[in-house]
């Protein structure tokens, strides 16, 4: 499936802040947000005052790529989350939280989403036992995520999980001295990274 190859860096500069696509680099004086905090381009530093539908479309762009998934992938999560029960901007939230890559890197296996794509699409890891190699891949409540054996004896791999061992949020539970995680409940809003206005995208999919 294509996919944006470009500078990432661009990306958070054009949405106003961190997307935290490059992982450790992010949280360095390098990241381009403290260097250069406006958009690229050679308009990039004029202020220009957005209307509604500017306002509305900037938020799905923002939200789209902090997941890394294409404009067809988030008008399909769109229409699902409608569909459900509940708040089409909650749903469209928790199935975005829900993704196998996004799983990966929330358990600390990856430092950043675009890493845990790639590491799933090699292979790494196991769901309820069983190979699993799809990032798109939507996860619940329940389901086990491991690190495979033979990717366990990597010495990278190791280096990988001791450096980004952290806390996750409240709806999982992480073992990474057992390189295993487990999604015990639906994801919450407040523990994504970066706030989000999700009625905007609602009311722009409505007009």
């Amino acid at each position: 499936m294509a996919r944006y190859t470009g500078p990432v860096c661009r990306m958070c500069r054009r949405e106003g802040l961190k997307l935290y696509l490059k992982g450790d680099r992010c949280y360095t004086d390098k990241c381009s947000i403290g260097r250069r905090n406006y958009a690229p381009g050679q308009h990039g530093q004029n202020n220009k005052k957005l209307t509604n539908y500017g306002i509305q479309l900037r938020e799905k762009q923002k939200v789209r790529r902090y997941y890394g998934v294409l404009e067809s992938q988030f008008l399909g999560y769109f229409k699902k989350a409608d569909k459900m029960s509940g708040k089409t901007g909650d749903n469209l939230l928790k199935l975005l939280e829900l993704r196998f890559d996004n799983v990966i890197y929330r358990l600390g296996f990856a430092s950043s989403r675009p890493e845990a794509r790639q590491l799933v699409l090699h292979g790494h890891f196991t769901v309820n036992g069983k190979n699993a190699d799809i990032p798109s891949m939507i996860l619940k409540a329940g389901d086990e995520i491991k690190v495979r054996e033979k990717s366990q004896n990597s010495v990278k791999f190791k280096d990988l999980v001791e450096a980004h061992k952290k806390t996750a949020p409240q709806w999982l539970q992480v073992d990474p001295d057992n390189f295993t995680g487990r999604i015990i409940a639906d994801p919450a809003k407040e523990d994504i990274e970066i706030p989000i206005e999700e009625h905007l995208i609602v009311e722009l999919y409505s007009r």
